[in-house]
């Protein structure tokens, strides 16, 4: 074992160990930069003694989980706590193995939006690799077709087969849906992911775009389109959750294996097509289409709406409730292929982080803290992980905040006024996010990149000016800590 790989699982050891072992993990899951775990019991991990472990940036406990911030080795760390554990790998796991999942847990108001938004990111986060890969040949289309480059004709087979690509990733989305939503919901994943392609079926779609009248069992159906939709088929394979296990109650058990499928799609079909699907597609495009018209008033507001998300991005985050509006803005990417609202705020707040770290380098006198502060802008703005700067210097100098804050109100503001819009989805913090801007014209690359100018030098500039205020701390430790980011 190499002693990287060995450092690895040393870290993975302490984490299991703090957390209360295997026996205390019902999921695990890791991000970009964090290990996210649902814990059966959240009062056993003691945050300062997992600070304190070499290799540790911090600790958030947000949205029903546990976060333990590594850095961009995350993925490393977590193959290591997987194969020490023996937990499942990319996949969550029953509270309790035994457990009736029947028997679902009290209805309780004060838990009702964090419940919903963990099912909602829960469903959708797997799925961020489908639309990254169709909006990358989307974006292929944009810059090689006659709208850029020009060296793509509409004709040719490439440019069929790049749009065939980009488009399958989002038609077919419900169908995804149904398999990630029934993990959520434990339910059945083939029949979930069946229910999804009902929704899309050429026969049904064929009825709609007839636009004559249709019924289930007699009673009417709203005809509506379901392609790239998201909330109908979350919803439904809610309501499956509930109705599939009592069905397995009255089926007998020799019969199970033909009857309880076909029982449960029997009971599904009308609910499906006549209530919560209609109902979903309606929230759905409620709240998509508000967004994009707030987002598309020209007005001060939207212009607004940007820069403010692009000041509070990062302290969103860094509580969880970020989660919300990447959850809508996946739901708007889906169905309209293209985002300017919540994408570029979130774009111009990382570039914000960039201009932070450029700042405090140019203000710290301390040697050793400046290599750390221009190591954290190499992470950020070359490796896409923010944490470390966001940990190591805002939240342990507190002034760099503010000019992080003004850097992304700036950027905000002038890709507000531009109306800047984002065609694909590139789920970085790096200078590669500005890839998502391509497309439309040229202007709109162009206007990306000088928003991100923008923001980093307001940031740099603001967090400079304001200075920064210096506390005690182990900068040998912050120095191992960073050299475990980079490794």
């Amino acid at each position: 074992m190499s002693k990287k790989d060995e450092k690895y699982k040393n870290l993975a050891n302490k984490i299991l160990d703090e957390i209360g072992g295997k026996a205390n993990i019902s999921s695990v899951t890791h991000c970009m930069t964090r290990l996210r775990f649902n814990l059966k019991d959240e009062s056993i991990p003691n945050d300062d003694n997992i600070k304190s472990i070499n290799g540790v940036l911090g600790v958030n406990r947000s949205g029903g989980q546990y976060q333990i911030v590594i850095g961009q080795t995350v993925p490393k760390v977590y193959d290591a706590l997987i194969a020490i554990s023996g937990l499942t790998k990319n996949a969550p796991i029953d509270e309790n193995l035994d457990k009736d999942l029947t028997k679902k847990e009290p209805f309780s108001w004060k838990k009702l939006g964090s419940a919903i938004l963990n099912k909602l990111a829960g469903s959708l986060t797997p799925l961020i690799p489908i639309l990254v890969g169709a909006s990358m040949f989307k974006m292929f289309v944009a810059i090689f077709g006659p709208t850029m480059l020009n060296w793509l004709s509409t004709s040719s087979d490439t440019y069929k087969l790049f749009t065939l690509v980009g488009d399958a990733g989002f038609y077919f989305f419900p169908i995804f849906l149904g398999y990630t939503a029934s993990k959520q919901f434990h339910t059945s994943p083939m029949i979930s992911m069946l229910l999804g392609a009902i929704l899309l079926d050429p026969n049904l779609t064929s009825i709609v775009k007839a636009g004559k009248a249709f019924s289930v069992y007699g009673i009417p159906m709203k005809l509506v389109s379901y392609s790239s939709t998201v909330i109908p088929i979350i919803l439904a394979v809610w309501v499956m959750s509930y109705i599939e296990p009592l069905v397995k109650k009255i089926v007998p058990d020799s019969l199970s294996v033909v009857l309880t499928p076909t029982v449960t799609l029997l009971v599904m079909l009308p609910i499906t097509l006549t209530v919560v699907g209609p109902a979903g597609a309606f929230l759905g495009q409620y709240v998509s289409d508000g967004i994009l018209a707030f987002s598309k008033s020209g007005g001060i507001w939207s212009i607004l709406g940007i820069a403010i998300i692009g000041a509070l991005w990062e302290l969103l985050v860094m509580t969880g409730m970020h989660l919300i509006l990447i959850s809508t803005m996946m739901m708007i990417f889906a169905t309209a292929g293209h985002e300017n609202f919540i994408s570029i705020g979130g774009l111009v707040a990382s570039m914000s982080v960039a201009g932070m770290c450029i700042g405090t380098a140019l203000a710290l006198h301390n040697r050793d803290e400046k290599v750390l502060a221009w190591g954290y802008f190499v992470a950020c703005f070359i490796g896409g992980v923010t944490e470390p700067a966001l940990y190591g210097l805002a939240i342990r100098y507190k002034r760099p905040f503010i000019g992080m804050m003004l850097g992304g109100f700036a950027g905000g503001l002038y890709a507000g006024i531009v109306h800047l819009d984002a065609y694909s989805l590139v789920p970085v913090a790096n200078f590669l996010g500005l890839s998502a801007c391509i497309g439309g014209t040229t202007a709109n690359f162009i206007n990306a990149i000088i928003s991100a100018g923008i923001t980093i030098v307001v940031a740099a500039i603001a967090t400079y000016i304001i200075g920064v205020e210096p506390k005690t701390g182990n900068s040998k430790e912050s120095s191992k800590n960073l050299k475990l980011v980079e490794a």
